[in-house]
């Protein structure tokens, strides 16, 4: 165990923290940073060839030496020599490359804190990246999700914004709300003369551009949202219709059980799987019909919850069923119910089911509905499947190339009542309202577009963002 002192969170305190994730490897990495950071590294650091501290290296280099607890061994480390501010955390930094078994690990990061480190936080490097201006809170978020990536859309754009992509559009936008705040409280210094810096025409103006741009950022919450966390797919239909054998077959394992008993499903399975470069959230739902037992009821509850949460919807039906009528109606209210989730009835069994072509037209006339069919036995018409749930959503790469995503509920949040802000500016500039109202607005657009990029600093939400990250990050 750990032996630490309490964390004293003093600005520049050399921090310590295990940097690869804990296991049997064969290397890892365990770094320092903070003021004092290469003296403190010279009482437990000896080159094994040449003469020298760390303390007296460049920044940027490498060296090959032993890392000792007095006069006992602990392990052969190669020490990388970072100096301010050009460094992660733009202060002076030690990264040691030791063996990676956990107890040779956990004897390092010790031996550190027994030599004046304390252990760091969870993301305290990243956060002081951030309070040493290396980064803004927009690129720092990136960073975590980019390590948390599980497609390659979610990693382009996390890369894109770790770039700064986001942080250029809202620095932008940021610069002209403080052009007209500037004016405006220029303004209000000379009230009694009765001057306008700015004209209301022209500031009404910018106010519909700048209400353009954030409704854009907006508008695109939803498709960043897809990228990084998933296409929400649920998987919906009658009992016994084969969900299960779908979830399955698109898993590529079997994770749910499979029965010819209707109503095993109780609760939804949820899993992912990737296709094309975008992640689908698959959720097997218990299926749906009328219901006097609890457990079941309950289940079915969840399953529509689940519908009405959900960006995909595939309707699972057995197309050689003799109540195909009713599963007509089943999928045409639900096609209605559903208007912003895209939506797919796929017709079951159609290797059992000589005119299932027809049926399958009579199904897509009468709903409304895409229809598909599919084998899900016998694995038919699976891959058509995919492809058209790929083609639901391949138009988000070419969005993605084309233009700056947001991708963060909190920055969603910030963006629409920066929006309702200027919405309130430009009302009151239309109704010739008093100068200071409208000054109000604006400044209450620009803290909500500087809460995003860390310019307005909220300590609660710093503390929020970086509790995220794993130690050492």
């Amino acid at each position: 165990m750990l032996r630490t002192e309490p964390p004293l969170s003093l600005p520049g305190d050399p921090i310590a923290a295990i940097a690869t994730p804990v296991g049997v490897g064969a290397l890892a990495i365990v770094r320092i940073s903070g003021e004092g950071v290469h003296a403190l590294a010279d009482q437990v650091f000896r080159k094994v060839h040449g003469e020298g501290a760390l303390s007296g290296s460049s920044g940027y280099t490498a060296h090959f030496g032993r890392l000792y607890d007095g006069d006992d061994l602990v392990d052969e480390v190669v020490a990388l020599v970072f100096r301010a501010p050009h460094s992660s955390t733009a202060e002076d930094m030690v990264e040691f490359t030791c063996h990676g078994g956990p107890v040779v690990v956990m004897k390092v990061l010790q031996l550190l804190l027994d030599n004046g480190c304390r252990l760091a936080e969870p993301g305290e490097f990243t956060r002081r990246a951030f309070l040493n201006g290396r980064i803004d809170l927009l690129q720092a978020e990136a960073i975590g999700e980019m390590i948390h990536a599980r497609s390659e859309s979610a990693y382009r754009t996390a890369v894109s914004q770790m770039k700064g992509a986001l942080s250029e559009k809202l620095d932008a936008l940021r610069e002209q709300l403080l052009r007209s705040c500037a004016l405006l409280e220029l303004e209000l210094d000379f009230s009694e003369e009765e001057v306008e810096f700015q004209s209301r025409e022209e500031l009404s103006l910018q106010m519909e551009t700048l209400q353009g741009e954030v409704g854009r950022l907006v508008d695109s919450y939803r498709h960043g949202r897809l990228l990084t966390e998933g296409v929400a797919t649920v998987i919906a239909g009658r009992p016994n219709a084969g969900k299960s054998t779908l979830l399955n077959i698109l898993l590529g394992q079997e994770r749910a059980i499979v029965s010819h008993m209707p109503g095993t499903t109780r609760d939804y399975i949820e899993e992912c799987f990737i296709y094309d470069k975008t992640m689908f959230r698959l959720t097997d739902t218990a299926g749906l019909r009328e219901t006097g037992e609890e457990i079941e009821h309950e289940g079915i509850r969840r399953s529509r919850v689940k519908m009405a949460e959900a960006d995909l919807i595939l309707y699972l039906f057995d197309i050689g069923s003799d109540q195909l009528e009713e599963e007509i109606s089943d999928i045409r209210a639900l096609h209605a119910s559903h208007p912003d989730a895209r939506f797919i009835a796929v017709a079951n069994k159609i290797d059992r089911v000589p005119e299932a072509e027809k049926l399958m037209e009579n199904v897509r006339d009468d709903s409304g509905a895409e229809v598909i069919g599919i084998s899900a036995l016998e694995g038919k018409g699976i891959e058509h499947l995919k492809e058209r749930m790929g083609a639901l959503v391949k138009s988000l790469d070419k969005l993605h190339e084309a233009s700056v995503l947001v991708t963060s509920l909190r920055h969603y949040e910030a963006l629409r009542n920066a929006a309702d802000a200027l919405q309130n500016a430009k009302e009151l500039i239309d109704a010739s309202s008093e100068t200071e109202l409208i000054a109000f607005e604006l400044r209450a657009a620009l803290d909500y577009v500087g809460e995003i990029t860390g310019k307005v600093v909220n300590e609660e939400i710093l503390n929020t963002i970086f509790s995220q990250f794993c130690i050492g990050k």
